[in-house]
């Protein structure tokens, strides 16, 4: 079976966004056409994002609003995959959040005892689990009681480990990787990261959809995120040249994407045929 076929043959297709069907708020020729069509052409599509900043409820309207087709079922996030790894593996834990607002509230729909407000303040001292997101909204406090918490023994998990996040005119915001590069020099602790690459991201999905793994494509513009995620998962990949990946990042790379295309709209043409 060929590439194309592998592709041809998935049943749910997981887009990063930022970089793959939009860049700040201009949308890429050809991405909402895409989005339209799948569901006529028998698949089946989920939003996938490693980004924390914003709440899965957040994604629903900013995708709205840029004229994308988008449920509740059409999003998941690194923090909804973080609330559901902490349950699982953290029940009941005390957790300092250094994260946005909008992270705050989804920790807290998943019932994680966060021992922080909002805004990070804190009379504890003494916590299990450290989180970091990529956070907009960071102030010093937060870092400083972070360090201070995996000093004294805090696991440390965090939501992504993206360096950047992409902005219009080629510039970057530091994104979670970055701020836990900070931390870990700190403290001397490193963290887990649970979304993308992490595989947890893909199994999660085939588990709550029933698609297996093999049947599901992952696309987007970054080799270390997007695409490893799908390898590490077994499933199809394909890297888009819109973001952050050029073609001699690809020619240099140990391991390959299954396909590499300039953008979505070549994507969606090869599912018509």
């Amino acid at each position: 079976m060929t590439n194309i076929d592998k592709l041809r043959n998935c049943e749910l297709f997981l887009f990063d966004m930022d970089g793959t069907l939009y860049l700040g708020d201009d949308v890429y020729e050809g991405a909402i056409a895409l989005m339209e069509d799948l569901p006529r052409l028998g698949k089946k599509y989920i939003y996938l994002t490693n980004n924390s900043s914003r709440a899965g409820v957040d994604y629903i309207t900013r995708l709205r609003r840029l004229g994308f087709p988008c449920e509740a079922e059409n999003v998941f996030t690194s923090g909804m995959a973080t609330g559901l790894y902490l349950n699982q593996h953290f029940p009941g834990a005390k957790v300092y959040l250094a994260g946005t607002k909008a992270f705050y509230r989804e920790l807290k729909s998943y019932g994680i005892d966060l021992v922080n407000d909002e805004q990070g303040h804190t009379d504890v001292f003494d916590v299990d689990v450290v989180v970091q997101g990529f956070d907009t909204e960071l102030v010093y406090e937060k870092l400083d009681k972070a360090v201070h918490f995996l000093r004294r023994g805090a696991k440390f998990i965090a939501a992504n480990p993206d360096w950047v996040c992409p902005m219009p005119a080629g510039e970057v915001l530091p994104d979670c990787g970055s701020i836990c590069a900070l931390l870990t020099a700190s403290s001397g602790v490193k963290p887990e990261f649970i979304g993308k690459p992490n595989r947890n991201m893909i199994d999660v999905i085939a588990a709550s959809t029933g698609i297996p793994n093999e049947k599901i494509c992952a696309v987007g513009d970054r080799l270390y995120t997007d695409i490893a995620v799908a390898q590490n998962a077994g499933s199809v990949s394909v890297l888009v040249l819109s973001g952050e990946t050029n073609q001699m990042m690809v020619d240099e790379a140990a391991r390959k994407p299954d396909l590499v295309l300039p953008s979505v709209k070549e994507l969606h043409e090869l599912l018509r045929g």
